[in-house]
């Protein structure tokens, strides 16, 4: 049995069609702050880097850092 740990940041924009766009990024530095973040994404917005289905990226709706264990309970023979 082994376990293994994640973490992803999740930074969560609206579209111009009111719709959530989630952008997901792998092993966020422990020493990153919430206006850091926010800086990135106000930046994501204002340039208008990523359009989505529903149109571009119109304002910050959430950001979290997620962290996952995931404990692997059956080893096949």
């Amino acid at each position: 049995m082994a376990s293994t740990t994640k973490k992803v940041l999740r930074m969560t924009f609206n579209n111009a069609s009111g719709n959530a766009v989630t952008i997901t990024l792998p092993e966020p530095k422990a020493s990153l702050t919430a206006a850091e973040i926010e800086a990135v994404m106000d930046q994501i917005i204002t340039k208008n880097i990523f359009l989505s289905s529903g149109g571009e990226l119109i304002s910050k709706r959430d950001v979290k850092i997620v962290d996952t264990t995931t404990d692997d309970l059956y080893d096949q023979a």
